[in-house]
Order: C-alpha cells, then sequence, then structure tokens
C-alpha cells in the first residue's frame, strides 16, 4: 500500500512537473513569436521610438509590391531631405525595411525616389544617402526626374556622370513621368501621388503600426507575467500550518485573477485592433487591403490564436496547482484536528492510566465504576471525531488526494488510538467488575462470619443442658453451616485465577485474614457442636446399675480420651468445611500454630537434625564445592575473553593502523581521512599495551586463586582510566567513520584480515569490555558470599562501576557548550543527570518568582567538587544519524556559597539548592526519591569536605593569632580556655531536654555564661541582614540524637544543610569576646543562625576572618 501510495504521489507530481514544462514551453514560443514579429534582433526600435520622424513622412511603406512581390518603399519629395539628419534617416528606413516579413524582404526592396519638382542636386542627395545607408537588399531603383527641362538635362547629365559614384549594384531606372512607372510596376500597387489606385493614409498607417506592437508588446508581457508566475507557483514551497495555507492560497488565487483580467485585456485589445485594420472592407465590398495589412491582420490572428493557447495551457496549470493548494489546505485542516483529537484522547488515556487504583471496598469500588462511566462519557464525542476524522482522511485518500503516505498512519494511529482506548475502558470495567465482585465476597464472607458469632453468642448457656435445648442448638448450627458454601471463598486455585489481575498485598492481607476468621469462627461452631452432641448424648443415654469401681474408672479415662477426639474433630471439620489455603495463607496459618505449639515444633526440628545432621553438612559441602566450580569459570571465562579481547585490539592495530602507513596503501586513503589516524582509533594502542602487557598476566595468575581477582581491579584502577580517553574521542571517530567508511582502504584491510565485520564493530570492543568486567565481578561475589576476599570483591565492583560512571559522565561532559571557564579546573565530576528546575529570586523584601514561571526549566546539572552548572540539554541530527546531545551553559553556582534544603514540602522528591542567603533559591524535582537522596548524599560530602577544610584553616589560623596577638598561657588557661570554646560548641549542639539544659546553666559560672552569649552573639549580630534561614548540621558534631517525640512522628521535617552555616557555627565555639559586651541573643536551640556565605563573609580576606573570630 505504502509503495502504491509513493507512485501515485510521484505521478502527481510528475504530471503536474509536466504541466509547469508545458506551460514554460507555450509561453517561451509566444515570446519568441513576438520578437519575431518585432524583429528585435535587426530592429531594436518600435514606431512610438520614431514617432516624429515617420510623421515627416520623407519615406513611407504604403503596402504596394512589385511584380514579384518585392516590397516598395517610396520616397515623397520632401524639400529638406539634404537637412534630415543621419540618425534620423536611418532609424526611419531601418524601422521600414523590418516590417514586411522576412520572406517578402529577402526578394529585395523596390525603391522610388519622386523629385520632379525638385532639381537635380536633390536627386544627387537622395541617391548617395540611400546608397550609403539603406540597410535592407535593393531590387530597383526608381528615379522620377525633375520635371524642368534645364533640371531633366542637368539629371541625365549628371546620372550618366555619377552613376559609379552611388555605388549601387543594382540598376537605377530614371523616369521621365509616372506613366512610365507603371510599365514596371502595377497600378494597383501605387499611391495615388504616383497615379496608382491604392489607398494610403500614412496618419493611418502610424497608428495600426503603433497599435500592432503595442498588442505585441502586451502579450509578450503578459506571457513573461504569466511564465513568471508559473515559476513562482512550481517552486512554491508547501506550508505546515492551516493559516499560511490558507494565505498562500489566496494570494495565489488574487495573483491568478489579476493575470486572467490581464489575459482578457489582452484578447480584447488585440480584437479591436482587427477590426480596424479590416474596417476598409468592412466599409466597403470592393475594397481590398494591401499586402501589408493583410500581413497585419495575420499577425494580429497568430498573436490572438497564441494567446488563446497560452490561456488555456495557463488554466490547465492552474487548476493542478489550484487542486494541489486545496489538498495542502485539507491536509493540514485533518492535521490540525489529528492534533487536537490525538492530544485530547492521549489526555484521556493519562486520565484512565491515572485510575489505578481498583479500590479497598464496595463503596471505593461503586465509586470508581461512577467515575469510569464518566470518563467513558467524556470519551465518546473525541472518539466520534476520531472516527469521522478517520473515515474523512480515507475519502482523502479514495480523491488520490497526492499525501497519501501522510493520511494513512494518521488514519491507523487514530484507529489504534480508539480501540485503545475502548479496550482499555473494557479492561478497566473488567478489573473494577472483579473488585467489585471480590469485596462483595470478601464482605458476605465477613457478614457470614458475624452472623456466626452472633449466633453463636445468642445461644443460652443453660438452655443447652437439656436435651431438647442441645438438640435445637445443633440445629439452628447446621442449619447455618448450610449458608457457609454460599458465603465463603473459593480454594485457592480458583481464586487466584478469577482474581489474579487485581490481587494487590492489600487486598490478598484483607483476604487471609477474612479467611483466617473463617476459619476461626468454623473452628469455633465445631467445638460447639461437640460439646452440643456430647450433651445429647449423655441425655439420651440410658441408665444401668453399675459398680462403682468401674463406675469411677470411665470418668478417669473420659477426659482423656474425648480431648484428643474433639481435637481431631476439629481438625477434621476444619479440614472439611473450610477452603484450602494458598501458600501464603498456609505460611501464615504455621506461623500461629507455631505460636500455639512452640514445643512441638522445637522438638520436631531437633528430630530432623539429629537424624538428618549429616545430610545437611554434606549438601554444604556439596553448595561450597559448586561454588568454587562456578567461581573457577568465570575466572576461566575472564582469562578467555581477555586473551580474545587483546588479540582483536592486535589486529585492528595491525589490520588497519599499521595499514595506514603502508606506502603500498596509501592511494586508497581518503583524502578525508589523511592524518586523522589518532581521531579514528584514539587512544586503542595505549588500551591494548597496558591489557597485552599488563593485565592479562595479572588476571591469568588469578587462574589458581580467584579470591585475588579483586586486588587486580583495585590496583589497576588508575590504569583503567584510560577508557575515559577512549569514550571521549568515539563520537569524533564515529563521525570520522561515517565520513570514510566506505571506502576501499578498510574493505581491503578487512579481506586481508578475514574479518565478518567492518572496523566499525570493532572499535566499539573497548567500551563493550570496560562495561562485561562489571557483570564477571557480579557473577564472582555471588559465589563468594561470606568467604575469603567477599569485601575486596565488594570494592572491586564498586570501582569498576565508578570508572563506568566516571566513563559515563566524561561523555556528558565534552558535550558542554558556552561556559567560558576551564571545566578541568572545576575539580571531579561526581554527579550528572537532568531535572525539573524552579528558580525563586528574593530581591531586598520582595520574594518575586522567577517570570512567574509555574511551568519547571528542563536542566541537566552538572556537579563539581567545586562547582554545579545548570544547562539546557538540545540534540541535534547528524547526517541522518542518531541524535547526540548537547549541554548549552545556562548558569553556575560555586559550592562553597551554597546550602541545601533536602524536603521540600508536597514533593519528596524535590529538594533546594540556595545562594547568598537565600536570595536565590533553586528548587530541584528528581525523577525518583533515590536519585534525589543520592544527589544529596553527594552534595553533602562536597559541603563537609569543604567544612573540614575551613575549620581546619581556622584552627590553624586562631593558634597563629593567639600566638601572635596573645600572651603565652599556661596549662590551667589554656585548659580554662578550652573548655570555654568546648562548653560553647556544646551549648549550641546540644540535644537533651530543657530541664537538663537550664540545670547545666545554673551549674556553670555567670562569667562563662556571659561570654558564651557574647562570643555566639557578636557573630550573629553582623550577619542580622541575611541569617534568615535555620537549619540542622547533622552528622558533623558530636552531640547525641533528641530522643523523638511520639506525637510528633508524621510531622515533616525540613532539613537544610549549608557549609557556610556550619562554618559560621565553628567560628562562634572558637570565639573569644574582646571588647565591651553586647545584649545577648536568643538563639532556638539545635539552630544555628547564620550568614549563607563561606566564613560568614564571600571574597574577605582571612584578616577579617580574624577579627570576628579574635
Amino acid at each position: 500500500m505504502l509503495c502504491s501510495s509513493l507512485c501515485e504521489m510521484l505521478f502527481w507530481l510528475k504530471e503536474e512537473e509536466m504541466s509547469h514544462q508545458e506551460l514554460t514551453q507555450r509561453l517561451t514560443t509566444v515570446i519568441t513569436h513576438v520578437d519575431e514579429i518585432m524583429q528585435q534582433e535587426i530592429r531594436p526600435l518600435v514606431a512610438v521610438d520614431i514617432i516624429e520622424q515617420l510623421h515627416r513622412q520623407f519615406a513611407i511603406l504604403s503596402g504596394g509590391r512589385g511584380k514579384d512581390g518585392a516590397p516598395i518603399i517610396t520616397f515623397p519629395e520632401f524639400a529638406g531631405f539634404s537637412e534630415i539628419p543621419d540618425d534620423d534617416f536611418l532609424n526611419v528606413v531601418t524601422y521600414l525595411t523590418s516590417i514586411p516579413s522576412l520572406e517578402a524582404a529577402s526578394i529585395g526592396f523596390i525603391i522610388i525616389i519622386d523629385r520632379r519638382r525638385d532639381k537635380w542636386s536633390a536627386v544627387k542627395a537622395s541617391l548617395t544617402r540611400i546608397a550609403g545607408a539603406f540597410p535592407g537588399n535593393l531590387q530597383l531603383v526608381f528615379v522620377l526626374r525633375p520635371s524642368r527641362f534645364i533640371q531633366r538635362a542637368i539629371a541625365d547629365i549628371g546620372i550618366k556622370l555619377y552613376r559609379d559614384d552611388f555605388k549601387m549594384k543594382v540598376p537605377i531606372i530614371m523616369l521621365n513621368s509616372v506613366s512610365d512607372l507603371h510599365g514596371y510596376i502595377d497600378k494597383s500597387q501605387l499611391t495615388r501621388e504616383l497615379g496608382g489606385t491604392l489607398e494610403y493614409g500614412h496618419s493611418q498607417w502610424i497608428h495600426h503600426r503603433t497599435a500592432i506592437e503595442n498588442f505585441a508588446m502586451t502579450v509578450k508581457t503578459t506571457a513573461q507575467m504569466l511564465q513568471s508566475f508559473g515559476t513562482d507557483l512550481a517552486e512554491t514551497e508547501l506550508p505546515n500550518d492551516v493559516q499560511c495555507t490558507e494565505e498562500l492560497l489566496s494570494s495565489h488565487a488574487e495573483h491568478h485573477s489579476k493575470l486572467k483580467d490581464e489575459l482578457k485585456l489582452a484578447v480584447k485589445q488585440g480584437a479591436t485592433l482587427l477590426t480596424c485594420i479590416r474596417e476598409p472592407v468592412t466599409r466597403s465590398a470592393n475594397s481590398k487591403l494591401s499586402p501589408d495589412e493583410l500581413e497585419n491582420v495575420a499577425t494580429v490572428e497568430r498573436l490572438l490564436a497564441q494567446l488563446d493557447e497560452t490561456e488555456k495551457a495557463f488554466d490547465q496549470f492552474w487548476t493542478k496547482h489550484h487542486l494541489k493548494l486545496e489538498q495542502c489546505l485539507q491536509l493540514r485542516h485533518f492535521e490540525h484536528d489529528f492534533r487536537e483529537v490525538k492530544l485530547t484522547l492521549d489526555n484521556l488515556m493519562e486520565t484512565q492510566a491515572g485510575f489505578a487504583d481498583i479500590g479497598d471496598s464496595v463503596t471505593r469500588v461503586e465509586n470508581l465504576l461512577k467515575e469510569q462511566k464518566h470518563l467513558e462519557e467524556k470519551g465518546q464525542e473525541p472518539l466520534e471525531k476520531a472516527q469521522s476524522l478517520a473515515l474523512h482522511g480515507e475519502q482523502l485518500i479514495q480523491n488520490n488526494h497526492y499525501a497519501v503516505d501522510s493520511i494513512r498512519p494518521k488514519c491507523v494511529e487514530l484507529r489504534r488510538i480508539c480501540d485503545d482506548f475502548t479496550n482499555e475502558t473494557k479492561k478497566k470495567y473488567d478489573i473494577l467488575g472483579k473488585s467489585l465482585e471480590l469485596h462483595k465476597q470478601l464482605d458476605k464472607a465477613s457478614q457470614w462470619c458475624e452472623a456466626g458469632i452472633y449466633l453463636l453468642a445468642s445461644q443460652a448457656v443453660d438452655k443447652c443442658q437439656s436435651q431438647e435445648g442441645a438438640e435445637t442448638a445443633l440445629v439452628e448450627i447446621e442449619k447455618f453451616l448450610i449458608t457457609a458454601k454460599e458465603h465463603q471463598l473459593s480454594n485457592p486455585k480458583e481464586f487466584y485465577n478469577q482474581f489474579d489481575m487485581i490481587l494487590t498485598p492489600e487486598i490478598k492481607a484483607n483476604a487471609q485474614r477474612i479467611v483466617q476468621k473463617l476459619e476461626d469462627v468454623q473452628e469455633m461452631f465445631d467445638k460447639r457442636q461437640v460439646s452440643l452432641k456430647k450433651l445429647a448424648a449423655k441425655q439420651t443415654r440410658p441408665v444401668q446399675p453399675v459398680a462403682p469401681h468401674p463406675e469411677s474408672s470411665p470418668k478417669r479415662a473420659s477426659p482423656k480420651i474425648t480431648r484428643p477426639a474433639a481435637v481431631a474433630t476439629n481438625r477434621r471439620s476444619t479440614e472439611i468445611s473450610c477452603p484450602p489455603k494458598t501458600v501464603s495463607e498456609v505460611e501464615l496459618s504455621k506461623k500461629k500454630s507455631i505460636k500455639k505449639t512452640k514445643g512441638g515444633i522445637k522438638i520436631e526440628v531437633m528430630h530432623e537434625a539429629s537424624q538428618g545432621g549429616s545430610s545437611r553438612v554434606l549438601v554444604t559441602s556439596e553448595s561450597d564445592e559448586n561454588l568454587s566450580t562456578r567461581r573457577s569459570h568465570i575466572i576461566n571465562e575472564l582469562i578467555e575473553t581477555e586473551r580474545v579481547y587483546v588479540e582483536e585490539l592486535q589486529s585492528i592495530i595491525e589490520g588497519y593502523a599499521s595499514e595506514m602507513d603502508n606506502p603500498n596503501l596509501v592511494h586508497l586513503i581518503p583524502s578525508a581521512l589523511q592524518n586523522k589516524k589518532e581521531i579514528l582509533f584514539g587512544n586503542l594502542p595505549e588500551i591494548y599495551y597496558f591489557h597485552n602487557r599488563i593485565f592479562l598476566k595479572e588476571i591469568e595468575n588469578c587462574i589458581e586463586n580467584p579470591e585475588l581477582l579483586a586486588r587486580c581491579f583495585l590496583k589497576r584502577k588508575e590504569d583503567l582510566q584510560i577508557y575515559e580517553k577512549y569514550c571521549q574521542n568515539k563520537p569524533r571517530s564515529e563521525a570520522l567513520w561515517r565520513q570514510c567508511g566506505d571506502s576501499i582502504f578498510f574493505q581491503e584491510c578487512q579481506r586481508k584480515l578475514d574479518h565478518k565485520l567492518s572496523l566499525d564493530a570493532y572499535l566499539l570492543k573497548p567500551v563493550q569490555r570496560i562495561t562485561k568486567y562489571q557483570l564477571l565481578l557480579k557473577e564472582m561475589l555471588k559465589c563468594s558470599k561470606n568467604s575469603e576476599g567477599t569485601a575486596e570483591l565488594e570494592e572491586a565492583l564498586a570501582t569498576v562501576l565508578d570508572i563506568i560512571k566516571s566513563v559515563n559522565d566524561s561523555m556528558h561532559q565534552i558535550a558542554i557548550t558556552g561556559y567560558e571557564g576551564d571545566v578541568s579546573e572545576l575539580g571531579k565530576l561526581l554527579m550528572q543527570g537532568s531535572f525539573n528546575v524552579w528558580t525563586d529570586h528574593k530581591k531586598g523584601h520582595n520574594k518575586v518568582k522567577d517570570l512567574a514561571r509555574f511551568k519547571p526549566m528542563q536542566r541537566h546539572l552538572f556537579l563539581y567538587t567545586k562547582m554545579l552548572l545548570f544547562c539546557k540539554k538540545r540534540e541535534e541530527n547528524t547526517d541522518g544519524h542518531e541524535k547526540t546531545a548537547s549541554y548549552s551553559f545556562k548558569n553556575s553556582l560555586k559550592m562553597s556559597t551554597v546550602g541545601i534544603t533536602e524536603n521540600v514540602k508536597g514533593d519528596n522528591k524535590k529538594f533546594e539548592i540556595w545562594y547568598n542567603g537565600r536570595e536565590e533559591v533553586y528548587i530541584i524535582q528528581a525523577s525518583s526519591v533515590e536519585l534525589k537522596n543520592t544527589w544529596i548524599s553527594e552534595i553533602r560530602k562536597v559541603l563537609t569536605g569543604q567544612l573540614e577544610a575551613c575549620r581546619e584553616a581556622s584552627q590553624l589560623h586562631q593558634r597563629i593569632t593567639e600566638s601572635v596577638y596573645h600572651a603565652p598561657m599556661d596549662s590551667s588557661n589554656a585548659s580554662r580556655y578550652s573548655r570555654k570554646s568546648s562548653s560553647i560548641y556544646e551549648n549550641k549542639s546540644e540535644t537533651s531536654n530543657v530541664d537538663a539544659s537550664n540545670n547545666k546553666n545554673r551549674n556553670s559560672s555567670p562569667s562563662a555564661r556571659q561570654k558564651r552569649v557574647d562570643a555566639s552573639s557578636s557573630l550573629n549580630l553582623e550577619r542580622t541582614a541575611l541569617a534568615r534561614k535555620r537549619f540542622t548540621l547533622q552528622g558533623l558534631s558530636n552531640r547525641r540524637a533528641p530522643p523523638k517525640d511520639p506525637e510528633s512522628k508524621d510531622r515533616e521535617v525540613t532539613r537544610r544543610f549549608s557549609l557556610a552555616s556550619s562554618i559560621s557555627t565553628t567560628a562562634n565555639a572558637s570565639a573569644v569576646t574582646k571588647g565591651p559586651l553586647v545584649p545577648a541573643v536568643k538563639v532556638k536551640r539545635h539552630e544555628i543562625k547564620s550568614d549563607p556565605t563561606p566564613l560568614g563573609f564571600e571574597g574577605r580576606s582571612i584578616s577579617i576572618l580574624h577579627e570576628n573570630l579574635v
């Protein structure tokens, strides 16, 4: 179907192209014909250009013809002939000679010079000018000599003397009168001035010539406009939206209408001109048109005929183009409706997918069914639209629409979405129906249990003591037990087969609880039946006289025999009346029975152990042996694959890389590959050297001791980092391969190596190999649990995974664009990943959300030890291959200036990174809670490391300042100062209750307390403007965790962490008050208020820190 659709589209396009070619050819013919009529190559002038010279009438083309059809040009008497400029004479003569057809002009022109009233000098001047400037072929030259006697004699003598001076190759015939001229040319071809009968009006002739030429130019201009318009239409790219298509269709239709009007005007102009030329014939039947007039008529008729053909070709082309535009508009409407319907149905599908709840009660399920019914009703209209749109698309296909290959998949997609929604709705109804049935069944079973318990409770004990009462109670119980099958659950297999699709852990737990309740109720009924049967049996037993001794014996033995029997009956009754249990139910019942009979189970276990102890040891030894065998298999597999890997690397280097330097193959190497061996192969030789000379030999030494394998990876951790460089170069290598992979050079190398796969497959081997190690280590770890070397294996696995992660991260890192600095100076790349990001900016007292942005920004974050980069991920197609990602740099935060808030209300996948006293807050949403926790952990490690470094620097600076600015302290003073500093820190991190804290404060001296308050206040007062946020520093101090309040278990606690705040804490803890005391500042216990910038003052020198600390 797709092939036929493509064929139809290609045929349509080919037909349109043929139509455009036909139109272009027709218009080119018209333009050429007009040029021939106008003789643009010979005479670039038209009548309008020389209208004044023509009106002087010193030369005329009357339309007469000689006996052989030669055109006649007459030079009538003109007094100022000699004064006519040469250019004017040449233009007029050239124009007149270009009017006759080429066929007539080829015969030669006949020139009649009328100088009957002039002198010989005028005759001489005329002949001289004609001989020197006449552009056409001459046949004859007739001269009507001057009529006066003297001038005639002079003319006779002059013509004899100067004939050769005229340099004319044609004869010059001197005529005495017009009657002599009639002997050469028929009177009908001569004007009345020459004694002929030919009607000639010079003004009318000029008018006709001007009109014909204007019409010809109109035809040519119209043809050129049509040609240009047709080319524009053919080259127009179809728009991709409805509005642009409508505008284009309207624009083209308007232009087409204007051109049609131009065509109509041109046809009307030609018809009017034709009528004017034929007017003499129309007035008088005896009138005849001259040959030139007849030729003018033929010319106009030909132009009109070509205009008609041009209009037909243009209409045919426009019809096809207009149809294409209309079909394009239909397609754009179809696509627009398709997007809207698909979006609506996708939203409905998403809403339906969000209804994952199957209910936990009958009422809840019924409500869910109502919601599903409402959703189904809501989806009816979009479904009908989708079906209607699909039918419309099929109609477009049947109407030979050119975009069949675009319409048909959308029709299929619409029907698929409709079917999916219908099927999902039906499936949802089935699930909810099953859920409703299940919960009704569970409710009925639970109600049956409640009714049974009520029945047992309602049976009075005193009434059951009599035979009649016991029998009545038994009958009530038996009648009630008959209804058990109607209300109890099915057997496990049927139950799971019937409700498998909806069995959630909660429903399973509820079903097991009800099953247990059924068992308990059944057990209660069994016990009650046994008791009632005993009472009924005692009442019906006949009284027999017996001896005292025999009578007492059964009484003593009866309890011993009856209890086990009752228990056995109870067990049998339970097994018969209760449904079979599922595996989980059996385990649950076993656990309960274990709780009831712990002693019996212990004895039984000991019995099995005593008899099967040797067997257990044997199995253990077999298991160890199997694990050892598996370890050997794994190490053998690793060694064998490593050898193959090394051989493949060697074949690449020797068979391809080295051959690029082979003089015999240099001519086969494409120019794009010249001097680019390092780009194509990267550091593959370095990888080969490492594996061949070092790594392979080391793992071969582990074949006898597989537990030593982990040490190889730990030892060569740094060496394996060479894969990072190789993978970073891989995109450049692949791009070069795509450019040159088909060259004969690589084919020849592959043939010599007898490789089945091309080079690009072998260049993937290093990438595949580095990921293979972690799989083998995982398998080795599975076989080495709780054995020697397990910890090392785990560490080796973590090392390899860290290398893979580092390689993967580096691949992303090289795609960062727009960052002006050097990313290598940002420290180690710890994490990278995509997140949703919101930003808040607080300036002064006003907190403004960035551009009122409710929709999150998609950002790709790169976490370094010194910087956090925010980038925007972009994907670009590369020569038709898979998309490559790049990351446009947007923003960065120094890790020494940020703080984090680990939990954000409303979403457990969000956390905050804030900067400069929360003036800038970045709310970051991860794709999962696990990813969020991983990032928080890494950020906390970075901040913690920086905190420790700053603490050490602070302590070192404090010791230096103490030695410089303070007198030496004895051991007691130093001890007292140390105790004061530690008490200040402990006062901030104390986690005991308030009473204990108050007791501790009361035991300390007032001066010490005052110093602690002063030391804490001095730094906090300087940071009042910025210290707005509270956070706890967990895991960084030695304080004890506060006891959890049971009533606040569900209370949400927001954890915030900042390097700067922790530094401030350290500074407060080690500060010694110097100068007057300041008022005490209230600080909440377990909280630290400080400036969230490094060392409290970003950008200041260590001396300023000293002033704050000392």
